[in-house]
């Protein structure tokens, strides 16, 4: 989008974080009004030539940017529908944000766009509360505030949204308890058709510096396991082995490299490396 040079009209967005610590939970402000990517409108991109002349292998979206506007919610569904016409595969990470949607709709919105959406995808990525406010599958026997979170409900509920939604052949969803700001447990399950139910290493009582980008740094271990070949129970322990990396450090862009997220997986500990 052609910048003013102030931020009039357009501008970048910003994401501001406040970490938490103890009994004082983090807290997460989005400011992304007027941002180019909010003004995308469907046409604006050549997904044909990306995805049928360039060949691009996989397209990642979700929740967030489809909140954005009205119009990036079409985007969406512009992209994922060329993209199965040439076989790439399509992620979606629910990502379900209350402010976000707050003023276009609320929940009743969202779970309207993300119901739209959710036909076109191949891999569907969410976090312990996603499926339930963006699709509408409540977990049976988990509290509001997500004190305990028994692995075998998930399973039971990730079971029914494979037989609702049957173009799906990968869903995985993170599992955090927040015992506090600075403690969670922190796990993850994945399905596919041809494994069932699988389960990541539960990593109980595990240490936060910063929580954000523990679920994106999940997905795209997650992602890279799958690119990679590697099989549904490797690519999970991937993606919560990177999500738990990702919190150790502040800001919610990772900084841990394939080593590390390798070794954590395999189950490495925290020796000094020297």
């Amino acid at each position: 989008m052609p910048y003013d040079g102030i931020g009039r009209d357009v501008r970048n967005g910003l994401n501001f974080a406040e970490r938490g610590f103890g009994v004082r939970g983090a807290v997460g402000v989005s400011d992304r009004g007027n941002t180019a990517a909010s003004q995308l409108r469907p046409g604006d991109i050549d997904w044909h030539h990306l995805f049928g002349d360039l060949g691009v292998r996989w397209l990642h979206t979700g929740g967030i940017f489809a909140a954005l506007s009205e119009s990036t919610a079409d985007v969406v569904l512009e992209a994922v529908t060329a993209a199965k016409q040439y076989g790439t595969v399509v992620s979606y990470d629910l990502n379900y944000r209350p402010s976000l949607w707050r003023a276009v709709g609320g929940q009743v919105k969202a779970q309207e766009v993300n119901r739209a959406i959710a036909p076109h995808i191949d891999v569907m990525i969410g976090n312990e509360e996603d499926f339930t406010a963006s699709l509408g599958f409540a977990v049976e026997g988990v509290d509001q505030d997500l004190s305990e979170l028994p692995v075998q409900k998930f399973a039971a509920m990730i079971n029914r949204v494979a037989d609702e939604y049957p173009n799906f052949t990968v869903m995985a969803t993170t599992l955090r308890t927040v015992r506090s700001a600075t403690i969670n447990d922190w796990g993850a399950l994945a399905w596919s058709k041809a494994t069932g139910v699988v389960a990541a290493t539960h990593r109980t009582g595990l240490e936060i510096l910063d929580r954000v980008g523990g679920g994106d740094s999940f997905a795209s271990g997650l992602i890279y396991g799958l690119l990679d070949g590697q099989p549904l129970a490797t690519a999970v322990e991937y993606g919560a082995a990177h999500g738990a990396l990702a919190m150790t450090t502040p800001g919610d862009t990772t900084m841990a490299s394939k080593a590390e997220v390798l070794k954590l997986a395999a189950g490495g500990g925290a020796r000094v490396d020297r």
